[in-house]
């Protein structure tokens, strides 16, 4: 098992909507998450900061994000929250959540 820490920032002017998209996340968006190998997964909300957590659990990172990213309703449900999202100008070259260092950890 993998963990994963990423940040995006949200417009303020839609950070009540976003909250309510994911109040009820989409049944198919939630099976995709599990089918490509995601774990206790979080998003956390600091004003206009979301910090995302997950755990991954398979073999095959880049096989199940690309899975994932060819998943129509997935795609549907991106094209709705990317609008909603600001990504960070020092995110490397494909990211759109930047990814984050993990330099600290208990068990």
């Amino acid at each position: 098992m993998k963990r994963y820490g990423s940040v995006i920032g949200v417009r303020r002017e839609a950070i009540e909507e976003y909250k309510n998209y994911h109040s009820a996340v989409w049944p198919e968006i939630l099976e995709m998450i599990r089918k490509c190998n995601i774990r206790n997964y979080s998003i956390f909300l600091k004003d206009d900061l979301l910090f995302g957590y997950f755990e991954y659990h398979g073999t095959d990172f880049e096989s199940d994000m690309a899975k994932m990213a060819a998943d129509p309703k997935t795609r549907e449900w991106w094209k709705i929250m990317g609008p909603m999202q600001r990504p960070f100008e020092s995110r490397s070259e494909g990211e759109w959540w930047a990814n984050m260092e993990e330099v600290f950890h208990l068990d």
